[in-house]
């Protein structure tokens, strides 16, 4: 479905992603993993048309992408952005129509009770303003905004973070829920590479902007160099 060629990209004069290469089949659950600075982050703006691409090229079935914010939207790829960024003045109810606001208005109530059956307590909360609620409540409103918009391929960036251990442990099983119950595509950056490699159908290793190992998910976790790095775990010896 979206397949990053030979991608460099930056801010200014500053290039942080070298020569990348990633493929993301239809339905797949795709996972980027790496330290702080790495250049996880940068990856998804840069699919997202919020971080300019200098080289390379990013095509959605087989055509390139806008490379513009506002008309990459209207390709179905929709980013949930890391530390939520809701808008805290409005009410629950008016992040969901700023998610979906290039639905039709029966598109829009849909979308809202699909959101809602996914995420009740949102509906309790509904005309509760956003920037009241708890931090896990706030995440599900951040991917219930998202989910407004009608995604074909869903950018999670570190949708755990700051999180309790039991609300994210729900977060990432309502991830593995969409992409089971409804076939969508999710590119997932997170630092929980445990919980994330587990889930994921295929992963990618970024270090100082360049991937430096990927595999099925389910092998990276045994892979010695990845347990060494990021799972806590010691390299054993030949």
């Amino acid at each position: 479905m979206l397949e990053i060629k030979n991608l460099h990209s930056g801010y200014n004069k500053i290039e942080v992603l070298h020569n990348i290469n990633i493929t993301v089949p239809d339905g797949k659950i795709i996972v980027v993993i790496g330290r702080n600075g790495a250049g996880k982050s940068t990856l998804l703006n840069t699919i997202s048309g919020l971080v300019k691409l200098k080289e390379g090229s990013i095509t959605m079935d087989g055509k390139k992408i806008p490379t513009t914010p506002h008309k990459v939207v209207t390709t179905g790829i929709i980013q949930v952005p890391e530390g939520r960024r809701i808008f805290p003045s409005l009410t629950v109810n008016e992040n969901l129509t700023m998610g979906g606001y290039h639905a039709s208005s029966g598109e829009m109530y849909c979308r809202r009770e699909e959101v809602f059956g996914i995420f009740p307590k949102l509906k309790e909360r509904s005309n509760q303003q956003a920037g009241t609620l708890s931090g896990g409540e706030q995440q599900m409103l951040a991917m219930g905004r998202g989910l407004m918009a009608g995604p074909k391929i869903l950018l999670l960036d570190e949708p755990s973070l700051g999180l309790a251990p039991i609300i994210f442990t729900q977060v990432f099983e309502l991830v593995e829920k969409l992409n089971h119950d409804r076939n969508m595509t999710i590119i997932l950056v997170e630092q929980n590479a445990s919980i994330a490699l587990k889930m994921a159908d295929y992963a990618y290793v970024l270090e100082n902007g360049s991937i430096v190992i990927e595999g099925p998910g389910k092998e990276l976790v045994r892979d010695e160099r990845v347990k060494a790095a990021y799972l806590g775990a010691s390299v054993k010896d030949d």
